[in-house]
């Protein structure tokens, strides 16, 4: 199975091409730049830039309404390929072919935002003492509204 959910935000404004033929299609290209959650080995890079390309209605939706810094979900599978460059280089391309997109914060939210995207640093791990086990504890004497025995 190939599938990738990704949230980050618009580096730029998503170019966007027409098909050559009788019926064009459109085709977009973005940049999201989405946060990872735990810096490595004294890695300054907080932040993943992932290629995106859309086809048809999502391209046309992505031209109307995405704009740089705005923040995005984005579902769809994983794509490598590969051209010679005028050098005659082959360069190997990844790109997410996105299958679906949609909006992740409210309009406000991203016109404030919008043009001066800076990635958020990875969060510091709480302490051992704080983290639990990751489950909430159930009050004692409510067995019978539970839904399950």
């Amino acid at each position: 199975m190939n599938k990738v959910i990704l949230m980050g935000r618009l580096t730029r404004d998503p170019e966007v091409r027409y098909s050559q033929g009788e019926t064009s299609t459109a085709v977009a290209r973005y940049t999201l730049a989405v946060d990872r959650r735990f810096k490595r080995n004294n890695d300054d890079q907080t932040a993943d830039f992932i290629g995106c390309v859309a086809f048809g209605r999502s391209a046309e939706f992505a031209e109307k309404y995405f704009r740089q810094g705005l923040k995005v979900v984005v579902t769809g599978r994983i794509q490598t390929g590969s051209y010679t460059n005028r050098d005659g280089q082959k360069v190997y391309t990844t790109d997410v072919v996105v299958e679906d997109q949609e909006f992740a914060e409210s309009k406000a939210a991203s016109e404030a935002s919008a043009g001066r995207y800076q990635p958020a640093p990875a969060p510091a791990p709480a302490p051992a003492s704080d983290m639990g086990d990751g489950f909430m504890n159930i009050p004692d004497g409510i067995d019978e509204e539970l839904p399950f025995n």
